[in-house]
């Protein structure tokens, strides 16, 4: 059996810090990645796996469906639309290319996997600048968004629980999971299917779009709303993989 193709795209920050001490200040920068846990997890399950870190998609995701071919499965986490609509030839010298949001649109609804995943800058995101709500891509997801920001910030920790324990997503799995630090506050749509919740809210939710299928998964796959514990759990990578496999039909 030939293996499963999946790209993820985001889960990269870059931070640009000031150092003042007294008169002199000073400045270092840090490039960080989030997807060791993820890509970990789908490569252990056998996937390929293509990561396009949110500078690199700017310009790499795929703008059309002959290139979408080459993937089964495409995980958004972390990367504002922004970054998918504005390739830099558009933005810095106005030149006109495909919407890569329609386009991914389409390729679900012509049985493509989607997988949105949590954070500051998917679903709307902080201050509402991740700016999904309205576009192609919450036409292709199982949810409605908030026009708003819509974090949720639960610094106590709060505890997803499973509600359709049977489904193949969440199977082997415990009822009650690690403690999350937050996610994104969405609705489920009619007819979508909520797998598991987090303080009464959609933790994940599927749905098919056309001949596809879509997942929310609406908080982190890593740091920082995921804390160690809930890496470390031994549901981790059984979880996504069956995630993954879900949205690309078995």
């Amino acid at each position: 059996m030939s293996r499963k193709r999946v790209l993820i795209a985001g889960e990269s920050w870059t931070v640009h810090s000031i150092h003042q001490k007294g008169f002199d200040s000073f400045t270092t920068t840090e490039y960080e990645e989030g997807v060791d846990a993820l890509r970990s997890a789908l490569l252990a399950g056998g996937w390929d796996v293509t990561y396009q870190p949110a500078h690199v998609a700017a310009t790499s995701f795929p703008a059309t469906a002959q290139e979408l071919s080459a993937y089964d499965c495409v995980i958004l986490s972390d990367i504002g639309a922004n970054t998918l609509l504005l390739h830099p030839r558009t933005f810095k010298h106005a030149e006109a290319r495909p919407d890569r949001l329609m386009v991914l649109r389409d390729w679900v609804a012509a049985g493509g996997g989607l997988i949105m995943v949590g954070g500051y800058l998917t679903f709307q995101g902080i201050d509402a600048k991740a700016r999904y709500h309205g576009t192609p891509i919450e036409e292709a997801l199982p949810v409605t968004m908030s026009p708003y920001d819509d974090r949720t910030e639960r610094p106590d920790g709060v505890q997803p629980e499973t509600t359709a324990k049977n489904h193949e997503i969440v199977a082997g799995l415990d009822v009650t999971w690690p403690a999350i630090l937050g996610y994104n506050a969405v609705t489920a749509k009619p007819g979508a299917e909520v797998l598991t919740t987090v303080a009464g809210d959609p933790l994940i939710t599927i749905g098919h779009y056309g001949k596809g299928r879509s997942v929310a998964f609406t908080s982190d796959c890593g740091p920082h709303w995921a804390p160690p514990e809930f890496l470390a759990w031994d549901g981790y990578n059984r979880l996504w993989q069956q995630m993954a496999a879900w949205s690309v039909g078995g």
